[in-house]
């Protein structure tokens, strides 16, 4: 399976100024998976240790920082011998020991550039609001989501459309438009998570593939209870089973008193935050204008909610597959809701950035997703159909004197004026695209 987390892995392991590297994410999107590939095929050897449940390294950890003892404990459990130039040394839930996450400051200090060290952690946002001290300026992070739509075309076989893609021949990318949305809509299904594309490649089954964004879904649900306060598990609950719902609005605004009339902001924060930091959740926050630097303009209390995954989305939504035998009605059926879905997960896959949404104070206008990109403002627009109008989107174009905007829609890749229509298969081209301009 290719993950393009490893190209960023190369770069950090060639890197001068390398520091510890910590890969966050929700659980089971891969990170144990892509660390130790990265080993094997990097490495001559690789010291593997999981902190969960691990006494022996809570006990290693509780004495003093002292590198050359921590390294020594390192090697025993995991049977390598650790050597700076050809060991990759992997630290696995390294949250559940936060001292071993404090002694990375000491692995920067003491052993600067002269060890590899990756760590990792689900629950490792949860830490950080627990009181962990967190080894600041001291390591590289980087953020690891579900297969994005040109990682799923690679695990599918069809590297040759990914390729087009990364060349971004829309001529001929059009051609093979077809082709294109057959794999987009079985993409809409199966989502991104390792485990339900695996299944999905072994024989094509889709009840297979449900069957595994249950289990993903009942687990994520045991660890509410496992891990979250247990006066808040209820809410988090309440929250999990509603983001279907929220998203099926016209308005995709998050609104309290749809978990539970009555509900207020302060109700319901912790849970949301919990959601968010072990990365279940993505926030989306509104902006009040379209100016650099976006955040600066974020209407805090106003946001969208979106899951970490599309498959799993459309699982707790109970669709159906056989709505992938119905033409193209998947891009609009749940009113859309999976088509935002499926763009807020590719924009932090491939493309790195916060995403905000705008919404007008006194009207129904709203653009879908506004953007930073080097300085400038990119709105983006969602359309689920080939509709190509785009009031709102023109609208906040003019008011803010931008360039221009984009939308993107199951229309081919065309240029205007002040719009660009890039094909939703086709999302992870957008810097390129917005660069040309």
């Amino acid at each position: 399976m290719r993950r393009f987390a490893m190209e960023k892995l190369e770069t950090w392991k060639s890197a001068p100024d390398r520091l510890p590297m910590i890969i966050r994410g929700a659980r089971q999107v891969g990170k144990t998976w892509l660390m130790q590939e990265f080993g094997s095929t990097h490495f001559e050897k690789c010291a593997y240790i999981n902190f969960d449940r691990n006494q022996r390294m809570r006990q290693l950890f509780s004495g003093d920082f002292h590198v050359d003892r921590i390294l020594q404990g390192l090697a025993i459990e995991s049977n390598v011998e650790i050597e700076p130039e050809s060991t990759l040394i992997i630290l696995d839930e390294i949250q559940e020991v936060p001292e071993a996450l404090q002694s990375l400051k000491y692995f920067a200090e003491d052993r600067r550039h002269a060890y590899y060290i990756l760590a990792a952690g689900s629950l490792l946002g949860i830490a950080m609001h627990e009181g962990t001290s967190f080894p600041v300026g001291k390591v590289d992070h980087m953020d690891l989501y579900p297969l994005s739509f040109p990682e799923f075309l690679c695990a599918t076989g069809n590297e040759a459309l990914c390729r087009l893609l990364e060349q971004q021949d829309f001529e001929m990318i059009s051609n093979f438009r077809d082709r294109f949305i057959d794999l987009l809509k079985n993409y809409y299904y199966v989502g991104g998570m390792p485990a339900a594309v695996n299944a999905y490649v072994r024989d094509g089954n889709l009840k297979e593939v449900r069957r595994v964004h249950q289990r993903l879904i009942s687990d994520y649900e045991q660890d509410f209870s496992k891990h979250a306060p247990r006066e808040t598990v209820p809410r988090i609950q309440m929250v999990w089973d509603g983001i279907p719902s929220q998203l099926a609005k016209e308005n995709k605004k998050f609104v309290y008193r749809v978990l539970r009339e009555g509900a207020r902001a302060k109700d319901f924060e912790l849970a949301i935050q919990w959601l968010t930091d072990c990365g279940l959740c993505h926030k989306v926050g509104r902006i009040r204008k379209g100016a650099v630097p976006l955040k600066a303009y974020q209407d805090i209390p106003a946001f969208k909610l979106y899951l970490v995954d599309i498959g799993l989305l459309a699982a707790m939504a109970d669709l159906d597959a056989r709505t992938l035998l119905k033409g193209n009605d998947i891009f609009v059926e749940f009113k859309g809701a999976l088509t935002e879905q499926y763009v807020c997960q590719q924009i932090l896959a491939q493309l790195d950035t916060v995403p905000y949404y705008w919404s007008a104070e006194s009207s129904s206008g709203e653009v879908d997703f506004v953007l930073q990109h080097n300085g400038k403002v990119i709105p983006l627009e969602v359309k689920a159909e080939e509709h190509l109008n785009a009031k709102s989107l023109k609208n906040f174009v003019s008011s803010y004197k931008l360039p221009f905007g984009v939308r993107t829609s199951m229309s081919d890749f065309r240029e205007q004026e002040n719009l660009i229509n890039v094909p939703l298969y086709a999302i992870s081209t957008l810097w390129e695209v917005c660069e040309r301009r």
